[in-house]
This record gives C-alpha cells, sequence and structure tokens, in this order.
C-alpha cells in the first residue's frame, strides 16, 4: 500500500509585524495607561530589534508604572553589564528613590546633567534623608522654574530645616495666600506651631481641613477617600490640643482616628505615637499591642513596616524610642537590649541611640557602666557632647558619684559659669569632700563674670555665694576680701552686713570701723544695751494683752464702761431665799449620773438543768408554792411567772403524751 502523503499545516505561523506597526502599538498603550499592555509590546520590539533604545527605554517606564521597581532595576542592570551605550542613571536613582535606597539613589545622580527632572528628585532624595538645608537650597534654585504646587514642598523643607520664621517671608515674596490650597494651609500651620502660635494655627488647620473638603467634594471623591486624604490634618489638629493642654480632646481625636482606621500609613503611626506619649507609663501593655501594629509582619524583631518609609528620620526614631522607654516599663529587657544595639545603623547622626543604651544599663543596675558609654561617646564626638554630659552627670548623681557628675557638667563650656552650673558643681564637690575643688570652681566663675561684658547681676551673686561658701569653711580672710569688693563696687548692705560678721570673727576694732557704716535702726536710742544684755530676758506670758501708746498726746480714749443690767429669775423664784442648790448634775443621762443603779435581771429564768420534762415539772410546782405562799408579789411579777409558766406549759404536756405512750 502506497504511502499516505503528509497534510498541510493547520495553522501557518503569522509574519512579525513590521517594527514601525509595533512601536505605534506601544505609544498608543502608553497614551492609555495601557502600562501592561505597553511591556508586552516592548518585548515584541526588543524580540524583533534586540537592544533597541527606545523599547528598553520604554519598557522600563511602563514597569515603573506598574510598581514593578525590582522587574525595571534588573533591566537596567542587565543594560549597564551589556555595556549599552544607553544612559539610565536617571531611572536607576528613581528605582533606588522608590526602594528607599536612598545614599544609592543619590549617588546615581552625580554627574547627570542639572536638569529639572533630576533636580526635582535630587530634592526629594534629600528631603527623605532629612538634609533639610541642601533640599531647601535645590527648592530655592527650582523657584525660577515656576513649577505647580513648588511652594508647598518649599514650605515643608523650610520648617523642617528649622527655618520656620522664613515660610511666611516666602509666602510674602511669591504673593501666595496660606489659603490657596489645602496642603499649603497645612503647611503653614505647621510652621506656626514650630514658632509656638499654637492658636493661629489650630485656626489655619481648620480652615485647611473645610478647603480639603471643598477642593476634594468638587472632585468626586468619596467620603472615606477624602477621610483618608485629610487625615493628616486631623492628626495635627490633635496634636496642637496636646500642646494647649486639652489632652482629653487630643486623646478622643487620636482614639477615633486608630479605631476608624481611615488614615494613610503615616498619619496612622503618628496617631499611634502620639496616644502612646500622651498617656505615658499607663497600661504599657496596650501601648506595645498599638506600636505592634506598625510592625513589619514578616520581621521576627521591631521594624517599621515599609509602608512608613514616608517618615521623616526624627519621626521615625520617636516611634522607636518610645518602643524602647516602653519595654523597660514592661521590665522585657531581652527585647530592649536587642532594640537599642539596632539603633546606632538606623540613625547614626543622632544621641539617641547613646541615651537609650544608657538607660537600659541603669535599669540594671549598671550605672558605672552607663557612664563609661556616656564618656566615650562625649569624647568620640565634641560637638554633640552636651546632652550627653549632661546624661552623665544626672546617672553619676543618682547612683552616689558626686566627683564624676561635677567633673561632666564642668565639661559643658557654654554652661559652666552660669549661677545653676555652678551651684549644683560646688554642691557636688562638697558632698564629694573636695572643698579646695569647689572653692576653685567660684574663683573662676567670678574670674569670668568679671571680665564678661554682661550684666552684672550674675556677678553679685556668685560673689555673695562665694563668700558665704568661704565663711562655711573657715576662709575668714578670702570672704572678708569679696565682701569687701562688694561693698566698695557696689555699696550692698547685705554684702556690709555679711562683712561685719566675718571681720568680727579675726579683727574686733576692724568690725565695729565697718559696722559705724550701718545705717542706725530706727527706734534703738533709747534702749540701753548694757542693761538689756544684763537681763535674764523678756518671758511671754500667755493671753497677756498688747498694750499700745497713742501717738498724739493728751488724746487719750477713755474705756467704754459696760452697763450693768439685773439678772432676770425665773417666776415665783425669791433671790432672799433661794431654798437647796439645784443638782448640778441634772442635765446628764440618767446612766451617767452618780446615783444610777442599774436593774437587776431575773437570774431564774435562766437556769435549766436536767431533762426537758423534769425542767417543766420543777418550774411549774415552784409557779404554784409561788401562788399559794407568796401573795405579797406585785402584778408586774405575777405576770412574769404567769407567763413562764405558759411558756413551759406546752413542752410539759408534749413530754406526759410521749411518756403515756412508753
Amino acid at each position: 500500500m502506497a504511502p499516505k502523503a503528509k497534510g498541510k499545516a493547520t495553522a501557518s505561523q503569522q509574519p512579525p509585524l513590521p517594527i514601525e506597526d509595533l512601536f505605534t502599538n506601544l505609544n498608543r498603550h502608553i497614551e492609555r495607561s495601557e502600562f501592561e499592555q505597553a511591556v508586552k509590546v516592548a518585548d515584541q520590539v526588543l524580540s524583533v530589534a534586540q537592544n533597541d533604545e527606545d523599547a528598553i527605554r520604554c519598557k522600563v517606564v511602563a514597569l515603573i508604572k506598574c510598581d514593578s521597581i525590582d522587574k525595571a532595576l534588573s533591566i537596567i542592570h542587565s543594560a549597564q553589564r551589556q555595556n549599552l551605550p544607553f544612559d539610565f542613571s536617571y531611572f536607576k536613582a528613581y528605582c533606588l528613590y522608590r526602594q528607599n535606597k536612598l545614599d544609592e539613589a543619590l549617588e546615581s545622580l552625580k554627574g547627570l546633567e542639572k536638569t529639572l527632572e533630576t533636580m526635582l528628585l535630587e530634592s526629594q532624595i534629600l528631603f527623605r534623608l532629612g538634609k533639610m538645608d541642601a533640599c531647601v537650597d535645590v527648592y530655592q534654585k527650582l523657584q525660577k522654574s515656576k513649577i505647580d504646587s513648588l511652594e508647598i514642598n518649599l514650605a515643608a523643607g523650610l520648617i523642617l530645616a528649622g527655618k520656620s520664621s522664613q515660610v511666611q517671608e516666602m509666602m510674602e515674596a511669591n504673593r501666595i495666600k496660606a489659603s490657596s490650597s489645602f496642603e499649603l494651609a497645612y503647611n503653614t500651620a505647621c510652621s506656626l506651631i514650630e514658632r509656638n502660635k499654637l492658636t493661629d494655627a489650630e485656626q489655619l488647620l481648620l480652615t485647611a481641613r473645610r478647603v480639603g473638603q471643598e477642593t476634594l467634594m468638587d472632585d468626586n471623591l468619596a467620603e472615606d477617600d477624602i477621610e483618608i486624604e485629610l487625615a493628616p490634618i486631623a492628626v495635627q489638629l490633635a496634636y496642637v490640643q496636646q500642646l494647649l493642654g486639652r489632652s482629653p480632646e487630643a486623646m478622643q481625636a487620636y482614639t477615633e482616628i486608630i479605631n476608624r482606621n481611615l488614615a494613610d500609613e503615616s498619619s496612622f503611626a503618628i496617631a499611634v505615637n502620639n496616644l502612646i506619649a500622651l498617656k505615658g507609663s499607663k497600661d504599657v501593655s496596650d501601648n506595645l499591642r498599638k506600636l505592634d501594629r506598625l510592625k513589619e509582619q514578616d520581621a521576627s524583631a521591631f521594624q517599621l513596616a515599609r509602608g512608613l518609609d514616608k517618615l521623616s528620620p526624627k519621626q521615625k526614631e520617636a516611634i522607636y524610642t518610645n518602643r524602647v522607654l516602653l519595654l523597660l516599663h514592661a521590665n522585657k529587657m531581652d527585647q530592649a537590649r536587642e532594640l537599642v544595639a539596632a539603633l546606632p545603623d538606623m540613625f547614626a547622626d543622632s544621641v539617641l541611640p547613646v541615651l537609650l543604651q544608657a538607660a537600659v544599663y541603669v535599669r540594671e543596675n549598671k550605672a558605672s557602666k552607663a557612664e563609661e558609654i556616656l564618656s566615650q561617646f562625649a569624647e568620640k564626638f565634641p560637638d554633640k557632647s552636651r546632652v550627653i554630659l549632661l546624661a552623665r552627670a544626672q546617672v553619676a548623681a543618682a547612683a552616689g558619684h558626686p566627683q564624676i557628675a561635677a567633673d561632666s557638667l564642668s565639661k559643658i563650656h557654654d554652661i559652666q559659669h552660669m549661677p545653676a552650673t555652678v551651684a549644683t558643681v560646688v554642691a557636688l564637690k562638697e558632698r564629694a569632700g573636695d572643698v579646695d575643688g569647689a572653692s576653685s570652681v567660684l574663683d573662676s566663675a567670678i574670674k569670668w563674670w568679671s571680665n564678661a561684658m554682661t550684666e552684672d547681676g550674675k556677678l553679685n551673686v556668685i560673689m555673695q555665694e562665694a563668700a558665704s561658701f568661704k565663711v562655711r569653711h573657715g576662709k575668714e580672710e578670702d570672704a572678708a576680701h569679696l565682701y569687701e569688693e562688694l561693698v566698695k563696687s557696689r555699696g550692698s548692705i547685705d554684702a556690709l552686713v555679711g562683712l561685719v560678721n566675718t571681720v568680727a570673727r579675726v579683727d574686733v576694732d576692724k568690725a565695729e570701723a565697718y559696722e559705724k557704716k550701718l545705717k542706725p535702726l530706727p527706734g534703738l536710742k533709747g534702749i540701753d544695751v548694757d542693761s538689756l544684755e544684763k537681763t535674764s530676758g523678756a518671758k511671754h506670758i500667755e493671753g497677756a494683752p498688747v498694750v499700745t501708746e497713742a501717738h498724739e498726746e493728751g488724746k487719750k480714749e477713755k474705756p467704754k464702761r459696760k452697763r450693768k443690767r439685773k439678772p432676770r429669775y425665773p417666776k415665783g423664784f425669791d433671790p432672799a431665799n433661794p431654798g437647796p442648790p439645784p443638782d448640778p448634775e441634772r442635765w446628764l443621762p440618767k446612766r451617767e449620773r452618780s446615783s444610777y443603779r442599774p436593774k437587776r435581771k431575773d437570774k431564774r429564768a435562766a437556769q435549766v438543768r436536767g431533762s426537758q420534762g423534769a425542767v417543766a415539772r420543777e418550774k411549774h410546782e415552784a409557779g404554784a408554792t409561788s401562788t399559794s405562799s407568796s401573795t405579797s408579789n406585785s402584778k408586774s411579777s405575777q405576770a412574769a411567772t404567769s407567763k413562764v409558766s405558759a411558756e413551759q406549759s406546752k413542752p410539759s404536756s408534749k413530754s406526759s403524751r410521749k411518756k403515756s405512750r412508753n
């Protein structure tokens, strides 16, 4: 049998479209925002024209628009490995920015031309890094480009750079009103908060909320979406109420935001953190559970979720700090140690990680270890040492190390000569037994204030206290020298009194010479001091009237005579024959009078002996005998006897019936 002929193919392969048609389709999908389809068409183009620059660029942009950042970055890396003559540094920087790899993103922008796009991306990276001064510089260079809503970002940068006072100047220079948009009104209100104008900030936040509701309603947004968009304003309003001391209102607002859960992730995190700070150490377990809602779900240790990358470094640091403090209150030392160990890498430029590490050591009763790490940090970073040295002084003073505390305060150069610091250092050295060191601190402060071109009031205070200190420790000559300087230069009466008291201990004649410079006290001319010293002193008599002398002679007031009235007697009372005196106990209750005698109780009724029948019989016989023999008893006793007999007759009859049955 002849073999069968081979059949034709059922489906012939379609020829590829011309590259011009593919680019037409690619352009159409991009204009319609159909980015997933654009990626597929870009792959078709690359299958025909491999390594086409436009196709690769369109695919990278489409993947970014689809939030496929990892795929876009892998294509860029692949192009760089192939040494293609394309520069994707801008797209690489943007992808790294979206992945929160900010330092790498900033590095990728270096060497690129300063175009509008690169400068905007650079400003966003700097803003996220917390480098606000550099960020503001870039925004100010972009002002000439007339970019929409640039003033909103510029205001935010100025606030975070600590230049809140320049926000109003910027708006006036650009002729912009704060109420022109709810975002700008919000940022302007934040600048007012930084300047401590809380009432004005609250009013502007209310305006921002009203403008935001009107704007978003015009955009046909749903109510829940509007609430999510305006959540930052609601959180900031609660924060202003908290600063104004209206804690119940702020707590209610924070709780409502958290319970409704209609807020963006950043606003929700800030509301949780502020509510925890407002509650303090109350209900630590509940506060820790609230912070757990901000945690990355897959992470074993506490780590903020990826959606909170928009928070500023200060806001993130505040959340981690509160977490550590709550763990210390809950006595969860292992978790606190683990979290504190990770903070220096997160916030390398901050002093809070080392302060929290010291707090953990103090909580573990390792004050010496805390003092050691604080001292090392202060030596390594002298420009950040002020807060560290203050903390070290506090830890040392609480641990009973006054010398270390005094040395720490003495190393803070900008406050070491202030009166409060000098007094604290002197007290610490005095407690440590270093009297000479304390005296040298006072001498150094006097010398510094003498050479300083400032107010003289602080010098007088320090010299007065230094003289008093030297008197207490037996240095009368140094104290007298200080008092003399105060008297000569200031004419201080207090210094003159101190000088007399001090010199009197070593040179009485000199003290008397200085004493003559004191003004005499009024009213002491007629007093003989010698005779007053010989007396034993005045004795105070309780209830003695105070005698005052009239100032005007000859005008002495006569004492008023009291009018005598005849006593009023009861009706029928003869005062000539009053009779026996009344009983002095007549107003007392009877039981409290001396003549009171309590009534005797009948003890016979309480005597019960033997079986029930015998008692009844004896009582019955006793009742009959008493009735026949004692006819002189009163009616009350007869009634009582008859009552007892009646009550006891019932059991006797019952007992008799029982006996008859037996």
